[in-house]
């Protein structure tokens, strides 16, 4: 598992596992719910502080070291998924690029999620699209209860990010 010196590491497994600890146990969900679906080997722990604070860190260490993956050697270096969770259904696609941004359908700004006044998803989400130098898309297909959107969107994140980080099978015409 390679270290990244913000605290946070990451590693291609067979099975995803999660080892998260930012302070904020919505938080500590969705990311474990990313690692999971992307099949990564995860390990993140935040500084206490506040909540706010807590969500861009979080995002901005999983973010570099998610672009450090994506620019190994070999790695596909985009991915796409659209993926479940009960009613929802999100779809992420997202490729590395040199001008990064979060486009998305989704605002939970009028929402409380895990007791949190600030749209999670959103601030976490563009802060890692920001750090991994990502052109990431989300979009909600279906669904309206909050906790099933969100863990649909970070299953579709997790997932995509699988693909990108993932070597490109050679075809014959490589070899």
């Amino acid at each position: 598992m390679e270290e990244n010196p913000t605290g946070g590491r990451i590693a291609l497994a067979a099975e995803g596992a999660a080892n998260v600890s930012t302070g904020l146990p919505v938080l500590d969900y969705l990311v474990t719910e990313l690692a999971l679906a992307g099949r990564f080997k995860l390990a993140l722990e935040v500084a206490p502080g506040g909540a706010d604070e807590a969500v861009v860190a979080a995002g901005h260490t999983l973010g570099k070291a998610f672009g450090e993956r994506i620019d190994a050697a070999g790695a596909a270096g985009r991915g796409w998924s659209l993926v479940p969770a009960d009613e929802a259904l999100a779809l992420a696609a997202l490729e590395r690029v040199s001008e990064p941004r979060l486009v998305t359908n989704v605002d939970f700004s009028d929402q409380r999620v895990g007791g949190l006044g600030t749209d999670v998803a959103s601030r976490f989400l563009n802060e890692l699209a920001l750090a991994a130098g990502l052109n990431l898309h989300v979009r909600l297909v279906e669904g309206t209860d909050p906790q099933h959107v969100l863990a649909a969107i970070f299953k579709a994140v997790g997932a995509a990010l699988g693909q990108a980080c993932r070597p490109v099978p050679e075809t014959k015409e490589d070899s």
